[in-house]
């Protein structure tokens, strides 16, 4: 029963002859943090559209808390909150001001509000900001005011996409941290990002979108050691690709190369260190395998433009 919590069933989706989403199936688990990762044009962003009912599938099924989209659409919105790639934030309100008017629309009542609306400016950082409008803020206090406006029903799902774009290092991190604690406390969340590390910090699991099919799913560590060898070696600088010619290639599971980069990946990195000891002018990184590895692996380095 534990996958009735929220659920998508083989949503296809197609706009002209062009197939967007291609038999998509996955479910959210109570307290858990599902990653959606592709390319540009692979379907997230679809796939988030039909989850909220803006976009009606060809076929397939989404249902959520026990209730169908779209016949029990009001329901299943009561208790999703949402983080638009594009902040959406009303400029003549101040802080307060966006999460009380938001707060209308799910009719809570005002004595509520006004216990809600200062815990959830504390929890984005933002109590001494309450009477600054959006302008006044920095990218990463829209976003968190932006969390914090998606809580204010509080809702047992979350729905991000891609909630940390234009942020700094700093407040990125900020962004994790309060992700985390939600996580913590049982909340949902499914998230759509084009950060790695985002993802392999924040998500219990992964799918991966490709032309609008799920091409991987699991648990990030599971997938890395089903995928990929353990070690990835990348040489850069002049020269460095005709290192493909050479016996220490021998020693690599897989070579790619781009630019003037060689990544040769294996299971025997001190052979091919010791190897490339010979060629000081270039420069080294030997570092375990990540999910940015495991994107490129599955997806290709190609760039995707934006349809």
């Amino acid at each position: 029963m534990e996958n009735l919590f929220f659920q998508c069933k083989s949503l296809v989706k197609t706009y002209s002859d062009n197939l967007v989403v291609n038999n998509v199936t996955f479910s959210i688990a109570p307290g858990e943090c599902l990653g959606v990762i592709g390319p540009n044009g692979a379907g997230k962003t679809t796939t988030l559209r039909m989850c909220l009912g803006l976009t009606s599938p060809d076929s397939g099924s989404v249902t959520g808390f026990g209730h169908r989209m779209p016949q029990d659409a009001l329901y299943i919105k009561s208790r999703i909150g949402v983080v638009s790639q594009f902040d959406t934030l009303d400029p003549d309100f101040t802080c307060a001001e966006n999460l009380r008017v938001y707060g209308n629309y799910f009719n809570i009542d005002r004595k509520t509000l006004s216990v809600r609306i200062p815990e959830l400016l504390e929890f984005a950082s933002l109590s001494q900001k309450a009477n600054a409008k959006p302008s006044e803020l920095s990218g990463g206090m829209k976003r968190r005011l932006s969390l914090a406006r998606a809580l204010i029903n509080d809702p047992d799902l979350l729905l991000l996409d891609e909630p940390t774009t234009g942020l700094d290092p700093q407040a990125r991190h900020l962004m994790w941290e309060r992700l985390s604690q939600l996580v913590q406390k049982g909340k949902s969340i499914l998230l759509t990002t084009h950060f790695m590390d985002e993802a392999e910090r924040l998500c219990q699991r992964l799918i991966v979108l490709d032309h609008g099919s799920i091409i991987a799913e699991g648990k990030p560590r599971d997938l890395l050691k089903e995928k990929l060898e353990p070690e990835v070696i990348e040489v850069f600088g002049p020269g460095a690709t005709s290192l493909k010619d050479q016996p220490l290639a021998s020693f690599a599971n897989r070579i790619e190369i781009t630019g003037e980069s060689i990544y040769l990946y294996t299971s025997n990195s001190q052979q091919i260190l010791k190897e490339l000891a010979a060629y000081p002018d270039l420069r080294v990184l030997h570092r375990p395998v990540n999910l940015e590895d495991l994107f490129l692996k599955l997806t290709g380095r190609q760039i995707r433009e934006e349809s």
